[in-house]
């Protein structure tokens, strides 16, 4: 199986400044030396509590954060240490569906036009007919009416708007999509109605999944292997089943424990 993705030593620090001359007095080591790979058409789960860094990984990859060191190949290419304008090809072919369905979505644009703007920055000569077609499709793919192109986010449900989060993120046909904790806002039967979503979506079109979460649960249910991360470093990495069988750090275990169970 080839490699679509291969992060080594990964390394996002942030200065910390103060004093008079607002000099460096501290680092923060978001991300600290951090190392995994993953194969194309496969989902790594990504896995720890709020602070640990991996939000900070996914932002990286797709140059929402500076990374102070380190290698991010996709492919053949490293894209780690290209500069926002070299970037701009790579953008149609990784693509983010972030946390957050209320504040991802502009409130002033309507659907079409959410769904649309990745359109307009990456076929710049389609017609107004090809986009309205293209559209309609993605709505229908992610389980959404067509009469809802006309309306705005906020006459959709949590659950819709990450439909319409997904769907913008599909636009532009990628190859490897960043999921960033997509149903930790939303509710525990909805997560499930998306989760089942993203798997068909995969199934159907060939994608890879970096999947971002705290909750291992869900990650569990959609992971080929996972990844455990705390303090900016990975502490144990394993397929999905033997994670969950047999954790072998402490820290893996006290996430297990935590896991509500009926």
């Amino acid at each position: 199986m080839s490699i679509l993705l291969e992060i080594t030593d990964l390394k996002v620090h942030y200065p910390i400044y103060g004093g008079i001359m607002r000099q460096v007095k501290d680092v923060v080591r978001a991300v600290d030396g951090v190392s995994f790979s993953i194969p194309k058409g496969t989902t790594v789960g990504l896995v720890g509590e709020s602070g640990s860094g991996k939000t900070t990984i996914g932002r990286s990859i797709i140059k929402l954060a500076p990374i102070t060191s380190g290698s991010i190949r996709y492919e053949t290419t490293e894209i780690g240490g290209l500069s926002t304008s070299h970037f701009f090809p790579w953008r149609k072919r990784i693509q983010m569906v972030f946390q957050d369905p209320f504040n991802s979505l502009n409130p002033r644009m309507t659907c079409y036009q959410i769904i649309a703007e990745p359109l307009d920055i990456h076929f710049k000569n389609w017609t107004p007919t090809q986009k309205k077609e293209r559209v309609a499709e993605l709505l229908k793919k992610v389980g959404l009416e067509a009469d809802h192109i006309s309306r705005y986010p906020h006459e959709f449900s949590g659950g819709q708007r990450q439909r319409i989060g997904i769907a913008r993120a599909l636009a532009v046909e990628p190859e490897f999509i960043i999921c960033d904790e997509p149903v930790s806002a939303l509710d525990v039967s909805v997560q499930a109605q998306i989760v089942n979503l993203l798997q068909d979506l995969q199934e159907e079109l060939g994608l890879t999944y970096l999947f971002i979460a705290h909750d291992l649960a869900v990650v569990e249910h959609i992971s080929d292997t996972v990844l455990v991360m705390t303090e900016g470093k990975i502490v144990e990495q394993a397929t999905a089943s033997d994670l969950y069988a047999n954790p072998q750090h402490p820290y893996t275990r006290k996430l297990l424990e935590a896991v509500p169970s009926l």
